[in-house]
């Protein structure tokens, strides 16, 4: 399965929190690769740099520049799992994807209280959040 990321955290500590479609956190220590790979130096040389990481269109790595990134595998397969205030939240398209199901099918799912507001769901604006325990309570276990 592949780990799209949604939106990472550059810490000042050279730690990337790394926050994924699937509603987890992982938190990435960067400084053993900033000790031992070149490409990497500029982020330890410039602060500002090493702040400015984004997530690449599609969520498939983080980017500071056309030559310096890592993969969403990596940030995955070798970060740690973490908690945030956001952790275990998805929006419905996220959890839509993951699920197999329409947005129609969990607005109905609100409607008809299977889904609780205030616990289990909330709108913000125009989005919808649903918790990750949840959706495996009403829906199992995700099939993507």
């Amino acid at each position: 399965m592949f780990h799209k990321l949604k939106s990472v955290t550059p810490l000042p500590d050279y730690t990337l929190l790394a926050n994924f479609s699937d509603g987890s956190v992982k938190s990435y220590d960067f400084r053993p690769l900033l000790d031992r790979m070149e490409v990497y130096a500029p982020l330890r040389e410039s602060p500002a740099f090493w702040a400015s990481a984004a997530v690449d269109p599609g969520g498939y790595g983080v980017s500071w520049s056309d030559e310096i990134d890592i993969s969403a595998e990596e940030l995955w397969e070798h970060g740690v799992a973490a908690e945030s205030p956001f952790s275990g939240l998805l929006s419905f398209a996220d959890a839509t994807g993951l699920w197999g199901l329409s947005e129609s099918a969990l607005r109905k799912a609100v409607e008809y209280r299977k889904l609780t507001v205030g616990v289990d769901v909330q709108k913000f604006g125009k989005q919808w959040v649903v918790t990750r325990s949840a959706m495996e309570r009403e829906y199992g276990r995700p099939s993507h």
